[in-house]
């Protein structure tokens, strides 16, 4: 397969898996929102959201993980040279992070099936950001892996994580005063 072709693809198949991952964890949220409903709320949105939760990962998320590895993998077959450059073994490890991110995902869907209100919302919610955390820093490396400094990078994806982090506690006390949600 011509390298741009699978390159291509190999893009698509990062954005599906991306939107599928951004997308359950914010499943996630209004599942524990839901389990936290009265009856009959709470049963209609959990049977709901576990439909819904059920497809995105099996029929998008995982199949987009998968496509993902093996194109990228035959990437890095087709131009071995990047193995040796230091912004790819970070990327890798990015990449180890991510995989680890969506195997919490899975413990998670696993852990929601038995006990619908096992996680907080707000728990949920910073794991949802922890992905943008992931996409952004890849990104950014893979744009920019000659012109940055790994320390303004590195410092750059603190500060975007800290922000994010006092973003969602600022967003938790107010939905507190207005009795959306308890702290």
């Amino acid at each position: 397969m011509p390298y741009l072709i699978l390159k291509s693809l190999h893009i698509i198949f990062v954005v599906t898996w991306f939107a599928g991952l951004f997308y359950m964890f914010r499943l996630f949220v209004y599942h524990a929102e839901a389990a936290r409903k009265p009856d009959p709320d709470r049963g209609i949105l959990l049977a709901q959201y576990a439909i819904m939760e059920r497809r995105l990962w099996y029929i998008i998320t995982w199949p987009s993980a998968i496509l993902t590895l093996i194109s990228g993998f035959w990437l890095l077959i087709q131009m071995p040279a990047y193995l040796s450059q230091p912004w790819m073994h970070l990327k890798l490890f990015f990449i180890a992070c991510l995989l680890a991110y969506q195997l919490y995902g899975q413990k998670v869907f696993n852990r929601i099936r038995v006990l619908p209100s096992a996680f907080t919302s707000f728990r949920m919610r910073l794991w949802n950001e922890a992905g943008t955390l992931l996409l952004v820093a890849i990104v950014f490396l893979v744009v920019n892996r000659d012109s940055i400094s790994w320390i303004w990078g590195a410092l750059g994806l603190l500060g975007l994580g800290a922000f994010m982090t006092l973003a969602a506690q600022a967003y938790r006390k107010k939905r507190a005063r207005s009795g959306e949600e308890s702290v």
